[in-house]
C-alpha cells in the first residue's frame, strides 16, 4: 500500500491523519485487542474464525485484518520475524489505539526437559538476548508478560482442556547464531546457549516476545504470548507438518479464547485498575 500523504515528522513517521508509515493503519482501523504473529499466512487463518471482518491492510511485511470474534472486536497483525519488526508494530499501534492489549501467537523451540514437540507454552516473561529493547531500557530491565494476559491464556487453555507449560521464554534477534544452531561454514560464538538456558529452567526460544513485553510495560499496555513448540532443541527433531497445522490451530484458539476471558476480566473489574479473583468472571 503506497502512502499518498506526506509524513508530518521524521521522528514519528505518520501522516497528519495519523496513518502510520510502516503498518499502514490509522486511528479507528484497529481493535484494542490485538493478536500478533510473525507469519502473514497465519493472519488469514485467524481471520477464518471471525464472524465478520474488514479487508486486509497490507503494507511492507505488515498484514492486518480487523473483525469480530463472537461479537468481540479483534485485530490480527503479522509483523514478520524479529524484535526490530516487533518494535515498529508496538510503537506504531500505540499511536493509534488507546490502551491496546497484545497477545503474540507464535512458534518456538523447546529447551528444558519435558517441553516437547507439539506442546503449548504460555510465557510469564522473556530472557532478553536481543538488542532492540536495549535502546529503551537497561540490560537488567525485566521483560515480563502482564499477569492478566497470562491468567487469561491459562483460563482459555483450561476451558479447552488442553495441557500446557507456563514459564520463561528466551528471545534472540536471529534464528541461527543467537539460538546456538550449528551450521557448516558459519561458526558461532556459543553453541551451548540452548543447554545453558535449559539449566536456567527456560522453556522455549523465539524471536519477538522480549521486545513486545518490554515496550508494552514501558507504555503501560498489557501483553502476553502463547507458542507452539515446533523444534525440540534437546533431541534435535522438528515437528511433523500435520502436527504443526493442528498445533497452530490450537494456539490460535487459545489466544482467541483469552481475548474473551480478558473481556470478562475487564467487565468484572469495572473502574478498578487491576483484576483479582474475588471479582469473579
Amino acid at each position: 500500500m503506497a502512502m499518498k500523504s506526506k509524513m508530518k515528522s521524521a521522528e514519528l513517521a505518520s501522516t497528519a491523519e495519523g496513518r502510520q508509515y510502516h503498518i499502514g493503519l490509522a486511528p479507528g482501523e484497529v481493535a484494542p485487542y490485538i493478536m500478533m504473529c510473525g507469519d502473514p499466512a497465519r493472519v488469514y487463518k485467524v481471520a477464518e474464525y471471525f464472524d465478520e471482518k474488514n479487508p486486509p491492510v497490507c503494507n511492507r511485511e505488515y498484514v492486518t485484518i480487523t473483525g469480530k470474534y463472537k461479537g468481540l472486536p479483534i485485530s490480527v497483525m503479522a509483523t514478520g520475524m524479529g524484535p526490530d519488526n516487533t518494535e515498529i508494530a508496538v510503537i506504531e499501534l500505540s499511536q493509534i489505539v488507546a490502551n491496546p492489549t497484545f497477545i503474540r501467537v507464535g512458534t518456538s523451540g523447546g529447551l528444558r526437559e519435558g517441553v516437547l514437540l507439539n506442546n503449548q507454552v504460555i510465557s510469564t516473561g522473556s530472557v532478553r538476548l536481543e538488542n532492540t529493547s536495549t535502546a529503551f531500557v537497561f540490560e537488567g530491565y525485566p521483560a515480563v508478560a502482564h499477569h492478566e494476559v497470562v491468567l487469561a491464556l491459562i483460563e482459555s487453555a483450561n476451558r479447552m482442556r488442553l495441557q500446557y507449560h507456563v514459564g520463561l521464554t528466551a528471545t534472540g534477534s536471529g534464528f541461527y547464531g543467537l539460538q546456538g544452531r550449528k551450521v557448516p561454514g558459519f561458526p558461532i560464538r556459543d553453541e551451548e546457549i540452548p543447554k545453558k538456558l535449559a539449566r536456567m529452567n527456560v522453556c522455549n526460544f523465539e524471536m519477538e516476545s522480549s521486545c513486545l513485553f518490554t515496550l508494552s510495560n514501558m507504555a503501560g499496555h498489557r501483553a502476553g504470548m502463547v507458542c507452539l513448540v515446533i523444534a525440540d532443541r534437546r533431541e534435535n527433531v522438528w515437528i511433523d507438518p500435520a502436527d504443526m497445522a493442528a498445533g497452530e490451530k490450537r494456539v490460535i484458539e487459545i489466544a482467541l479464547g483469552a481475548f474473551g476471558v480478558l473481556d470478562e476480566i475487564d467487565r468484572a473489574k469495572g473502574k478498578a485498575k487491576f483484576w483479582s479473583p474475588s471479582m469473579g468472571l
